[in-house]
């Protein structure tokens, strides 16, 4: 089975499970916080990830590790399926699907955007409901600063963009001035 079609799989039995005991957005905290650590502390990443170390003892680590975190019982019996099924490495994979399933549910669509400059709070605020009035639904907005794109901001929501940087105004202002 291709690896995109089992990570969507796992993700919606997941969040299936989540939905029958009424915890989507525990669980997807739940997940970030794995996912927040696994980012920290790269050792950790390191034992849980590679095959060299047995699957017993990464077993024992993640569950130990499931533990300090207070990890739902749920997720706890998940991480030891994706273990047993070698597909731990594909977790990252499972929760991002994992959180575009919960943002459907909640009428929520995900906005990729890139900005030459960090955005403040107020362009933010007015770039979402822009978006969210294009788009008819409630947007979440995924930043990245983007130097190469010298000034202005790209926002992408599923497959529409949005293309207000400076390099393209000025490819539009001189394609316009060649053609008069």
């Amino acid at each position: 089975m291709a690896r995109g079609a089992a990570t969507r799989r796992y993700a919606k039995a997941l969040f299936a499970l989540a939905q029958e005991e009424g915890r989507v957005d525990g669980v997807r905290q739940e997940l970030e916080r794995m996912q927040g650590l696994l980012e920290e502390h790269v050792e950790l990443h390191d034992v849980l990830f590679q095959p060299l170390h047995p699957s017993e003892q990464r077993r024992a680590v993640l569950m130990g590790v499931a533990e300090r975190l207070a990890s739902s019982p749920l997720l706890r019996h998940f991480y030891e399926f994706l273990i047993d099924r070698r597909r731990l490495v594909d977790l990252d994979a499972i929760a991002r699907e994992y959180d575009r399933l919960a943002d459907a549910e909640a009428g929520v669509t995900q906005a990729r955007v890139r900005s030459a400059a960090p955005l403040r709070e107020e362009q933010l605020a007015r770039l979402r409901a822009a978006l969210s009035t294009h788009v008819g639904r409630d947007v979440s907005l995924e930043v990245e600063v983007d130097p190469e794109l010298i000034g202005g901001v790209v926002a992408q929501v599923g497959d529409l963009v949005f293309d207000g940087s400076l390099r393209t105004q000025l490819a539009q202002l001189r394609a316009s001035l060649v053609r008069e």
